[in-house]
């Protein structure tokens, strides 16, 4: 999952540079440049809580001064006076908005919480303010006009087509009384949207399962039972085991766990975050969120909020999104069938008097692939070290894009577990990425990479800086972090984006490292995973825990003769998901219950009653806590199209994965380049030719389209 910030996914007009473009009138740290011998380093060693407000409101006043210069330049609009002008303002403003998103992510406490819900409205604002500049937008639009008489180069082309479609997208063509109406919906969205979040934090700490007995922990390994002490330790409860409201520990407890009664209780804790009645429900936010997309989408002129979230993107229309996910919906479903009549059988075998329920999908799963593949995921478990695989991940990157990772220590850092390599390529600088593993209140589930800093190169060359984030249970002292295959992979799709912002070589950063199509950002990412099964790396770092044995040969045949095993869960969790996000979002100005909605949109498609959707919409903060993946969560599945297509072309290649040449290739046309080009255009440099659905298909082990 890539993070965009909602006013970087509204405005995105810079990155932070190494110099201020005005002179900062205060000294709050939180404004000042970045300094150090790295490039700059965040200061988060200086930031506090008090200075976020105050930073915010300087650096936005300063970068208020910044855009009207450049609107009321008396010269003609050109596009180094106007384009790369404004390119170069808001230094100051970004620098302290990239500090503030990590705060707001990662240590989202009371006191910080109480400073977003201030702040969230005038941001929102200060970005339309931007966007909606008059005389900003006809200079802009002048240099559009004139882009083909201009002589510019390529990229500075690119850069006014995409700044100039990114104005008139957000409303800078429309009238007064139509741009207030505008400024006052996405103010009111960005404070639902952060309602939506805090909420759904607020369950996912105050929710928990605790194990009381030796009994409850029936069927659980070692390591979770260690990792369930430590969490209960932490919370204050010694002697006691904690199940927390997060994926990283609910998934493993579902899937291990013989007490049936206790997993139906995780599970319903789990699928019930946002739905739980009281002041942290989430079903009213999302009506409110919903009719102002709607009411959004018609001032923009668009028909529906999704008609105008998929016009910028490769699909181009909804109809193009549905289509692909129905055309793999109905082979999905068709799986899940048997994967349930499978599960039945071990079920009734075991003398169950019960059909397979939602609670019970991951736990008979489980043993059906230990019956039919000889694959215990506990086994697979003690050869993934935590520690092991970011040193796979680090090593893959080596041979693919020649990048070495060289570990700074006593840098400035949010919390002490947060860790920072400087990258390099050669003896060149190429980035820095900080690595931020554990899960602690107040932090975000999930996994995600975020960026600090972009690179660019059309001022100063300016490295940029990413981060990933993980939300894993400490082991006890002094003994590994196991991890399964899912998590391992979910750690390389992570990296994958960050190695696309590390990648990054252009000049202006509103085209730099990640800034792609939405629906194009995940394909880097998710091709990452293809790295994690291959024997160079699972032969040098899927070691035992234990023995420090690399993983049998005949356990990694298990793997990949099982890798389609389960696809039929796993593609409709995250199909159902996409298509009610879709569905939802095309259903215009109508006002729905999201409850009712989401049970009527399942039904309709024939959703498997063993099956609840990967993300129920009272939690789905892909598509409500931002701008991010609304009406796009089908990025996914459109992203892993070109991904399945595009790894055929290693498997292909005389050096497999790590073909020289194919590698260069991959550089050149997508990890490099990014919003340089046409998303289609850099996907056919790459694969010679527009892409096929076959190969997904193929991967997934359905039937060829």
């Amino acid at each position: 999952m890539k993070r965009r910030d909602f006013l970087a996914a509204t405005i995105a007009i810079t990155a932070v540079n190494l110099k201020p473009a005005f002179a900062v009138p205060s000294e709050n740290s939180l404004l000042a440049t970045w300094r150090d011998i790295h490039g700059g380093l965040p200061p988060f060693d200086q930031a506090k809580v008090e200075q976020f407000k105050p930073a915010l409101l300087e650096g936005m006043d300063g970068t208020r001064k910044e855009i009207a210069a450049i609107a009321a330049n008396p010269a003609p609009p050109t596009f180094e006076n106007t384009l790369a002008a404004l390119e170069d303002a808001g230094r100051p403003f970004d620098r302290v908005n990239a500090v503030f998103g990590v705060f707001t992510s990662t240590m989202n406490d009371k006191p910080m919480q109480s400073v977003q819900k201030e702040m969230v409205g005038p941001i929102a604002a200060f970005g339309d303010e931007i966007t909606q500049n008059e005389a900003l937008f006809t200079r802009i639009k002048s240099v559009y006009e004139n882009r083909t008489t201009a002589k510019l180069t390529p990229e500075q082309k690119r850069l006014t087509e995409v700044t100039y479609e990114r104005f008139a997208r957000q409303g800078a063509a429309l009238n007064k009384t139509q741009k207030a109406r505008l400024t006052e919906i996405n103010q009111g969205l960005a404070k639902l949207y952060t309602r939506f979040s805090q909420n759904g934090l607020a369950d996912e700490e105050n929710y928990t399962i605790i194990l009381n007995s030796v009994e409850d922990l029936a069927g659980l390994s070692e390591t979770l039972k260690d990792s369930a002490a430590a969490a209960a330790e932490e919370k204050g409860m010694k002697g006691k085991w904690l199940i927390s409201n997060t994926r990283s520990s609910v998934e493993p407890f579902l899937t291990f766990s013989s007490r049936r009664d206790l997993r139906e209780k995780a599970w319903r804790m789990w699928i019930s975050r946002g739905e739980n009645g009281g002041e942290h429900d989430n079903n009213a936010v999302i009506t409110e969120i919903l009719q102002l997309r709607a009411e959004k989408a018609q001032l923009l002129g668009f028909p529906t909020y999704a008609h105008w979230i998929t016009k910028s993107n490769m699909a181009k229309t909804p109809d193009a999104a549905m289509d692909l996910m129905l055309r793999v919906w109905k082979p999905a479903v068709a799986r899940v069938r048997e994967e349930v009549a499978d599960m039945q059988k071990v079920a009734d075998a075991e003398g169950a008097t019960f059909k397979i329920a939602p609670w019970d999908y991951r736990y008979y799963s489980e043993k059906v692939r230990k019956d039919r593949y000889g694959l215990d995921q506990n086994e697979v478990k003690s050869y993934l070290q935590l520690e092991k695989i970011l040193e796979a991940m680090h090593w893959a990157a080596g041979q693919l894009y020649g990048l070495s990772f060289v570990r700074l220590i006593d840098v400035p850092v949010v919390m002490p577990d947060v860790r920072v390599w400087e990258v390099r390529r050669g003896e060149k600088r190429i980035g820095l990425w900080y690595f931020d593993p554990y899960a602690r209140s107040g932090k975000l589930s999930g996994a995600w990479m975020s960026e600090y800093r972009l690179q660019e190169a059309f001022r100063d060359k300016i490295t940029p800086i990413v981060s990933n984030n993980c939300n894993f249970v400490k082991a006890k002292p002094g003994e590994p972090v196991l991890i399964s295959w899912d998590d391992a992979s979910t750690m390389f799709h992570e990296f994958g984006h960050a190695l696309h912002g590390l990648n990054s070589n252009v000049h202006y950063p509103s085209l730099s490292c990640t800034n792609v199509a939405r629906d194009f950002v995940e394909f880097p990412s998710q091709l990452n995973e293809y790295w994690l099964p291959t024997e160079a790396v699972l032969n040098r770092f899927a070691v035992h825990y234990q023995t420090g044995k690399v993983i049998p040969k005949e356990l990694v045949a298990k793997i990949k003769k099982a890798k389609t095993f389960n696809q039929g869960f796993k593609t409709v969790e995250y199909l159902a998901s996409a298509i009610v996000d879709m569905k939802v979002h095309l259903a215009g100005s109508t006002k729905i219950d999201p409850k009712t909605f989401e049970a009527q949109t399942l039904k309709a498609i024939g959703m498997p009653d063993e099956i609840v959707m990967r993300h129920r919409m009272p939690h789905f903060g892909h598509i409500f806590s931002g701008d991010g993946y609304s009406a796009g969560y089908y990025d996914y599945i459109w992203a892993d199209t070109l991904t399945a297509d595009a790894a055929e072309v290693f498997q292909e290649a005389p050096g497999g994965f790590y073909d020289k040449p194919t590698a260069k290739r991959l550089y050149e046309s997508i990890m490099s380049v990014g919003n340089t080009i046409e998303a289609a255009e850099a996907f056919r440099r790459f694969r010679g030719r527009d892409v096929s659905v076959n190969a997904l298909m193929r991967d997934r082990g359905f039937p060829t389209v």
